[in-house]
């Protein structure tokens, strides 16, 4: 029995929280923060996941074993690092990249360059910054729309930018590098050619030489049915992926995930946990959009549920190093989830609105994401409020289902979309 700490308080962390909690190899389990939904899995701790002092006191108190930071920020900031260079904490197997093995996720001019140094497929792309402002617009000025201008580090899932002409490109570039309008994580910005396709993820989880594959999926961005109005944090996801047939997967395999894993191994990354591929098929091929050095959200919350291997087990494996001895057993069902938001989101919405209906949902997964509890009831807490994940024998079944219940549940401003899936 392994004690575990979960880091995080959104759908992703639901989700595993529902299926970490399955595991007899579970023992003490613990989300910090957690939200409203955690609660029924584990113990949620009143702590914020970047608060690395916190989790240490927290660690030691609770005897943990097993530390899994859900979102990217502790990542990024170096959470594996300071584990293992703690005498007290450096037994802890921490399911994530080095600080250094996060870049993947945490530049996106070191991926770009490190696709290039491992010849993985990816759109062309230049770097720029203050210093060389002119030189970028005159390079925006020679490119044909549309134009992807992307800041360099992490910035809240914002820092992209679809330009659709010359002056849209020109405003975006001006912002991010001269306005500062992201921090530093726009100091550095990419200008990358604009691939034409259609969007899925693939996860792989590695013990830094061998990998095994999780369930692929496409979540859908856009505020707007038909994919249309401003970006989000995702409002929906399908697994399986009916364009990622078997032809296609092993191209994904051979170009891009083995030379991910043997360039982070041949570089001497510690790269221990899951590496989330945002790629996109053109005509037949495949190319990565970014790298994330997590599980992505919502798709977790179809991923998760396909997945029938013991994810505890699977940890072990992977800190024994031993992936390569198992294979990873998908769901035939299909998973569909789809996100009920505020009103307003993701511009400004109020929180703190009183949720009901949660007793009549059916054949459902209920995966909370901006929820807490507030005097005895379950209130809105975010932007994205709950994902409804259902199962069925294919993506139209599973649908259905979500939508049936998404009438059920009931909270002032509620939102979603009615499309999720529509292409299929």
């Amino acid at each position: 029995m392994k004690n575990i700490l979960l880091l995080g308080s959104g759908g992703r962390e639901c989700a595993l929280a529902w299926k970490l909690s399955q595991s007899p190899l579970c023992g003490k389990f613990y989300i910090a923060p957690g939200n409203a939904g955690t609660e029924a899995y584990g113990i949620n701790l009143p702590l914020s996941y970047n608060d690395f002092e916190g989790i240490k006191k927290a660690c030691i108190e609770y005897k943990i074993d097993i530390l899994i930071p859900g979102p990217e920020d502790p990542l990024v900031a170096g959470i594996y690092d300071f584990c293992k260079g703690d005498i007290a904490l450096k037994h802890i197997i921490v399911v994530g990249p080095s600080k250094e093995g996060a870049q993947l996720e945490g530049s996106k001019l070191w991926s770009k360059k490190f696709m290039e140094r491992h010849s993985i497929p990816t759109a062309a792309y230049r770097e720029f910054r203050a210093g060389s402002f002119e030189q970028g617009v005159a390079f925006i000025k020679r490119s044909e729309p549309p134009i992807v201008i992307k800041a360099d580090g992490l910035a809240a899932g914002k820092g992209v930018v679809i330009a659709h002409n010359t002056i849209e490109a020109v405003k975006a570039f001006r912002a991010m590098v001269m306005n500062e309008q992201f921090g530093e994580a726009s100091k550095n910005v990419v200008i990358e050619q604009f691939l034409d396709g259609i969007e899925l993820s693939v996860f792989a989880f590695t013990d830094g030489t061998n990998y095994v594959l999780l369930p692929e999926a496409k979540d859908y961005k856009r505020i707007g049915e038909g994919d249309t109005g401003l970006n989000t944090g995702g409002m929906g996801a399908i697994s399986p992926v009916p364009f990622a047939d078997e032809s296609f997967m092993q191209k994904v395999t051979e170009r891009i995930i083995e030379p991910t894993v043997r360039g982070l191994k041949s570089e001497g990354i510690t790269y221990q946990g899951f590496i989330f591929f945002g790629l996109i098929k053109v005509k037949d091929e495949p190319f990565v959009i970014e790298y994330n050095c997590r599980l992505g959200d919502p798709e977790t919350e179809v991923v998760i549920p396909r997945l029938e291997n013991d994810l505890v087990e699977l940890i072990l494996t992977m800190q024994e190093g031993k992936l390569n001895e198992v294979r990873t057993q998908h769901s035939a069902k299909a998973a569909a989830a789809v996100m009920m938001v505020s009103k307003g989101y993701p511009g400004d919405y109020e929180k703190g609105k009183v949720m009901s209906g949660f007793e009549k949902v059916r054949g459902s997964l209920l995966f909370h994401a901006g929820t807490a509890v507030k005097d005895g009831q379950t209130v809105t807490n975010g932007g994205r409020v709950i994902a409804i994940t259902s199962y069925g024998d294919n993506i139209k079944l599973a649908l259905e289902k979500s939508y049936e219940n998404a009438a059920i549940i009931e909270y002032e401003g509620k939102y979603y979309r009615n499309d999720i899936g529509f292409e299929f």
